[in-house]
C-alpha cells in the first residue's frame, strides 16, 4: 500500500498584521512567542515562521535583538525549520526587514515578492476596544503601500547570500508569480522554489477556489517541476484555503499570524490548535503531516548547525 503523502505544515506564530488587543491568545512578547513556537512544533509544525514583538507594547520588532530573545530558545527546544521573516512590517525599510535573517543565517526566510497595497483597516469594525498604537496601525493602512520593488528583493538576496539561506517566496497575486520567475530566469534565485501563494487579504488575490486554481496553474506553468507549492488563507478563509490545497497536492500554513480562529465566533486558544486542526485535515484526506527533516530535505535546505540561529 502506498504510503500517505507528506504535507509540509508551516506555523506562522505572530506575525505583524494582528494586534494583542485582538486575542489573549496571541503572543505578544519573548516569552509567549517562544512558548507558542515550541507547542507548535510538538504538535505537528515542520516549519515555524518567526516575527519578534516589543516585550512591552507588543509592537513589531525586526532588530537582531528582538529575535535574539525568541531564535537561539527556539532553536535550542524544537528540530523545527525555522523560517525568519524579511517581510517584518509593511510599515519598515528593507534595510530593517532583512537584519535579522542577514545575522541569523536561518534555514529559511521569507521573501515578499511584489509591492501591493496591504488593507488592514477592515478589522476597525470588528475590533473596537484598540489600545495605544493598534488603531493607527490600522487606521494607517487605508495609506498604505507594501513596498517589494525589484531593488528591494534583490537587496535581500543580495543580503542572505552568502548565509546559505534558502526562502518561502510569499505570492499574494499573479504578478508576483512572474516577479519570481524574473528572479529565476535570471539565476538569482535557484530551485526548488517554494511558493507560499497567499489568499484573501485585502490588496491580493482573493481566496474564491477559482483564486486558488489560477495561482497554482500559474505556478505550475512558470515553474514546473521545480515548484514547492504551499498556500495560506487570511482569517476565515484558512483552515479551507489549507484543505483545499492540501488536496490538490500543495502544502498548508496556519498560524495566528494569519488567522485568530479556530472556527466561526471561537478564537484559536494557541498555535497548536490550528496545527492539530491542520493535522486532522491532512488525516482525513488520507495525508500526514511532513516532519522538520522531511520538509528540509522537500525544500533542500542546508543542514540547521550552519545556522547561527541554532548557537
Amino acid at each position: 500500500m502506498a504510503q500517505p503523502r507528506p504535507v509540509i505544515i508551516t506555523c506562522a506564530i505572530t506575525g505583524a498584521i494582528h494586534t494583542p488587543s485582538m486575542s489573549s491568545h496571541l503572543p505578544g512578547d519573548s516569552d509567549s512567542i517562544v512558548a507558542s513556537a515550541i507547542e507548535a512544533a510538538e504538535a505537528g509544525a515542520a516549519i515555524l515562521h518567526l516575527h519578534a514583538r516589543n516585550d512591552t507594547t507588543g509592537q513589531p520588532d525586526q532588530s537582531v535583538e528582538g529575535f535574539g530573545r525568541i531564535v537561539p530558545h527556539i532553536a535550542e527546544a524544537t528540530d523545527a525549520v525555522l523560517n525568519l521573516t524579511t517581510g517584518g512590517s509593511p510599515y519598515m525599510t528593507v534595510e530593517e526587514r532583512v537584519r535579522p535573517a542577514a545575522h541569523f543565517a536561518p534555514q529559511l526566510a521569507s521573501l515578499n515578492m511584489g509591492s501591493m497595497n496591504m488593507g488592514l483597516f477592515p478589522m476597525l469594525r470588528r475590533h473596537r476596544d484598540l489600545q495605544g498604537w493598534e488603531r493607527d496601525h490600522l487606521e494607517g493602512s487605508r495609506d498604505l503601500v507594501f513596498r517589494n520593488s525589484y531593488k528591494d528583493i534583490a537587496y535581500v538576496l543580495e543580503a542572505c547570500r552568502a548565509n546559505g539561506t534558502r526562502f518561502e517566496f510569499e505570492c499574494y497575486d499573479t504578478a508576483h508569480l512572474y516577479n519570481l520567475a524574473h528572479f529565476a530566469d535570471a539565476g538569482a534565485v535557484e530551485p526548488p522554489f517554494f511558493v507560499q501563494t497567499v489568499f484573501g487579504l485585502l490588496g491580493g488575490i482573493g481566496a474564491h477556489v477559482d483564486d486558488i486554481t489560477h495561482m497554482r496553474r500559474t505556478a505550475e506553468r512558470l515553474f514546473g517541476g521545480d515548484l514547492v507549492w504551499s498556500a495560506l488563507g487570511a482569517g476565515a478563509h484558512q483552515m479551507r484555503v489549507a484543505a483545499t490545497v492540501a488536496a490538490a497536492g500543495g502544502h498548508m500554513r496556519v498560524g495566528l499570524e494569519d488567522s485568530l480562529w479556530a472556527g466561526p465566533g471561537r478564537l484559536a486558544v494557541s498555535n497548536a490548535e490550528q496545527v492539530e486542526q491542520a493535522k486532522a485535515l491532512l488525516s482525513g484526506l488520507g495525508l500526514r503531516a511532513a516532519t522538520s527533516a522531511e520538509a528540509a530535505e522537500i525544500l533542500d535546505l542546508a543542514p540547521r548547525e550552519k545556522s547561527r540561529g541554532a548557537a
